[in-house]
């Protein structure tokens, strides 16, 4: 009998043992500011996870892939999250979503001072627009052929033709647009504005792999932890420390 409960106690410190020492792999494709091994901290979004998960006991290791191969990876069990993903109803089949703990606002960037409004989709009629070749914005805009789509490479090269005058209109998300304008694109930014109406926004989520046993319980813990750093002004913080505006202000 004593031989018997010493083996129990040794199987349940193991089972302790292994459970603390579980390193989660979360993935993300390489989209500055939100994710780039470059950045710190991995990135924005990565940094807001990471942070979350650590408060919440959880440790991370940081991989980046190409986003097909994160989400196959996802699906594969290769990868336990996914660090920023916008909900779909099929990637809710093989992982299950948070909260969204950012949004991703496209908005439209014209010339500082020119006299574009744009208050209905049907205003865009008017004016030329730089969009990145193979960009999803919104199927409505991306489908539209009677808007006058200037495609470009990405987003610096649109912004560069805007603030020469060669179109009318750029856009990009609000936070990666900013992030370029603080950076590369710094000698235009101050020609440059954003317009008030976003095209479309999506919530960005944490999309961990169903087949993880505790994969709600990981949800219901970065969807805790994220709320504590909100209130806590740890989000606020880390918005600061990669030079953006966090969502508010």
């Amino acid at each position: 009998m004593r031989n018997r409960c010493g083996v129990v106690l040794v199987a349940l410190l193991l089972a302790c043992t292994n459970t603390v020492a579980e390193t989660l792999r979360i993935a993300a494709d390489v989209w500055p500011p939100f994710a780039d091994a470059r950045l710190p901290g991995n990135g924005l979004a990565t940094e807001l996870v990471a942070t979350a998960l650590k408060r919440a006991g959880h440790r991370s290791e940081y991989v980046q892939a190409p986003w097909a191969r994160v989400l196959r990876g996802v699906q594969l069990g290769e990868y336990d999250l996914v660090v920023n993903a916008w909900y779909s109803d099929e990637r809710n089949v093989f992982g299950h979503f948070s909260r969204p703990y950012l949004t991703n606002r496209i908005l439209f960037l014209k010339r500082k001072g020119a006299p574009v409004e744009v208050r209905s989709p049907a205003d865009l009629e008017r004016y030329s627009i730089a969009a990145v070749r193979g960009y999803s914005y919104l199927p409505g805009f991306d489908a539209d052929v009677s808007l006058d789509k200037v495609m470009v490479k990405d987003f610096q090269m649109g912004a560069r033709m805007l603030a020469a005058g060669r179109v009318d209109l750029t856009l990009e998300d609000e936070l990666v647009a900013r992030y370029y304008l603080n950076g590369e694109l710094k000698g235009i930014r101050e020609r440059l504005e954003f317009l008030p109406r976003p095209l479309s926004e999506n919530g960005l989520h944490i999309l961990v792999r169903r087949s993880h046993p505790r994969h709600e319980a990981l949800v219901e813990d970065f969807d805790q932890a994220m709320d504590a750093m909100r209130e806590d002004g740890t989000y606020a913080a880390i918005f600061a420390r990669h030079g953006l505006p966090p969502p508010g202000n």
